[in-house]
């Protein structure tokens, strides 16, 4: 052994040899990716930081009061504001939540808990396939289901059921990731305690797997408040207040559709402010999903 090492502790010694020189390929190598790896992080974030700036900047300077208690103005009057829109779009929201949440999640648990193989195969196959159809195809189907058969017309109620196609693969999906995660250790120890399959499910794994799933349905929420071809083709849209459930009613993503490419000033002014209230929106509904998981975790 080199006489210069013989003096050193072991924990000296086993350091200096697992050290590496700074000019090593190794190193380097290592030093390339990471800067790599933090170039393409910034490179991921340039477009979203872009888009949130861009509407910021030109959100910002259309904000004020009467946007929310004023409804859209006539083309060349000034002012204005779009409270019927806010209210559509929560509305709408609030009703294909409604449909979702129960069907999505009872769906999950039939997956999970009680089905076969083969058949939870086939499922999840058919729910994958259902939330990679295009949003502007599930407007279409409830166009043809209830608007032109006449059953409900232009209204939230078909606007509604439009979200709910959107929504209900997401919901499934992220309730059947949970409730897999929720260990086969509560379920025995419910078993060896004389529970059945329904007192197991409700009791023990549906609260253990409740933040997983929240988390999933504000996030499919968050994504039907964006939604525009659907509504388009189910809810129309109105420059009046609510009128009931089977009117058309207005809603912020196609008051964005339509005020921004008209050539009227006030009205462009609107569309930006109604692009900031909505992303506003699905950035809200975005944190409460990463806190419930961050409370989960």
């Amino acid at each position: 052994m080199d006489p210069s090492f013989s003096d050193l502790p072991d924990s000296d010694l086993i350091r200096r040899n697992l050290s590496r020189s700074p000019t090593s390929p190794r190193t380097l190598f290592n030093n390339l990716m990471n800067g790599v790896a933090i170039i393409c992080g910034v490179l991921a974030l340039l477009p979203l930081m872009a888009v949130l700036s861009y509407i910021l900047i030109k959100g910002v300077g259309s904000l004020n009061l009467s946007i929310f208690t004023e409804l859209p103005p006539p083309p060349l009057v000034e002012g204005g504001g779009f409270r019927n829109a806010i209210v559509g779009t929560l509305l709408m929201v609030g009703i294909a939540a409604l449909i979702t949440v129960p069907f999505g999640v009872l769906a999950a648990i039939y997956l999970v808990e009680f089905s076969s193989k083969t058949v939870s195969r086939w499922i999840r196959f058919a729910t994958n396939v259902l939330s990679g159809i295009p949003s502007i195809i599930a407007g279409v189907f409830t166009y043809g289901l209830l608007v032109s058969t006449k059953i409900v017309g232009f209204s939230p109620i078909a606007g509604g059921v439009a979200l709910s196609v959107l929504m209900l693969p997401i919901v499934i999906r992220t309730t059947d990731e949970a409730l897999q995660l929720v260990s086969d250790d509560l379920r025995q120890a419910s078993a060896g305690l004389g529970a059945t399959n329904f007192q197991t499910v409700v009791q023990v794994i549906l609260p253990a797997a409740l933040p997983a799933i929240i988390t999933g349905v504000t996030l499919a929420i968050a994504r039907a408040a964006g939604e525009t071809a659907p509504l388009i083709f189910t809810a129309l849209f109105s420059q009046f207040a609510f009128n009931g459930l089977f009117q058309p009613i207005a809603s912020l993503a196609v008051l964005v559709f339509n005020f921004a490419i008209v050539p009227y000033p006030n009205q462009q002014s609107l569309a930006w402010a109604a692009s900031l209230i909505l992303v506003l929106m699905v950035l809200i509904t975005s944190i409460i999903a990463r806190w419930v998981s961050s409370r989960k975790s």
